[in-house]
């Protein structure tokens, strides 16, 4: 019987040597697999430059959009015949003018305000002195430009419509009005017919 155990185990040692040298083969295969692709993707990550994660290059945007509206100002009141070149004419004794923007609707119409951006920072201080100048006839409201925060959206309310049931909220209602001769009662009277269309 000793023998007989011995040599169903030494069988079983036999078949499951090969099985395990086949495992031990694949992961080999997927240890080199992983190895290669590791090397693409540091090729690959050096030639396209330092990945960053996502939150940092937001947060170097951000920052790249603070810098930019600080040399930046508003312009309101731009008439709509107005050209970027005429803009930049106007605020080149403040500094060296970097880039006018005049904001247009979908139909490329122009909205009548303006943003001029300097490559200093010093000439803002100066554009905002033209605060209340004209332009083609238009007096100008120049501020600084303020920098717009993601996630930060203004809720505005809806205006309530006149073709709704309900008041809106805070609507002063007028009192009600009973009839003077009971409680609910609404006298009717009956009115005589002056021109009858039967004669």
């Amino acid at each position: 019987m000793d023998g007989d155990d011995v040599d169903m185990a030494a069988a079983e040692t036999a078949e499951a040597v090969p099985e395990l040298d086949d495992m031990k083969k694949r992961l080999k295969e997927m240890e080199d697999e992983a190895a290669a692709l590791r090397e693409m993707q540091a090729k690959v990550e050096k030639e396209m430059g330092s990945v960053q994660d996502p939150s940092a290059s937001a947060t170097a945007s951000q920052a790249n959009k603070e810098e930019v509206d600080s040399r930046s100002v508003f312009v309101g009141n731009v008439d709509y015949s107005c050209t970027p070149e005429e803009v930049q004419q106007h605020f080149q004794a403040c500094g060296t003018v970097n880039r006018v923007t005049i904001r247009s609707d979908k139909y490329g119409q122009p909205k009548g305000y303006a943003y001029v951006e300097f490559v200093e920072t010093e000439a803002v201080q100066e554009a905002l002195l033209l605060n209340e100048s004209e332009l083609h006839g238009r007096q100008l409201k120049v501020t600084a430009k303020r920098t717009n925060v993601p996630g930060m959206k203004q809720f505005r309310a809806r205006r309530p419509s006149p073709y709704m049931g309900f008041p809106p909220r805070g609507a002063i209602m007028p009192p009600y009005l009973f009839s003077p001769y009971g409680y609910g009662k609404v006298m009717r009277y009956r009115l005589p017919m002056r021109y009858s269309p039967y004669g």
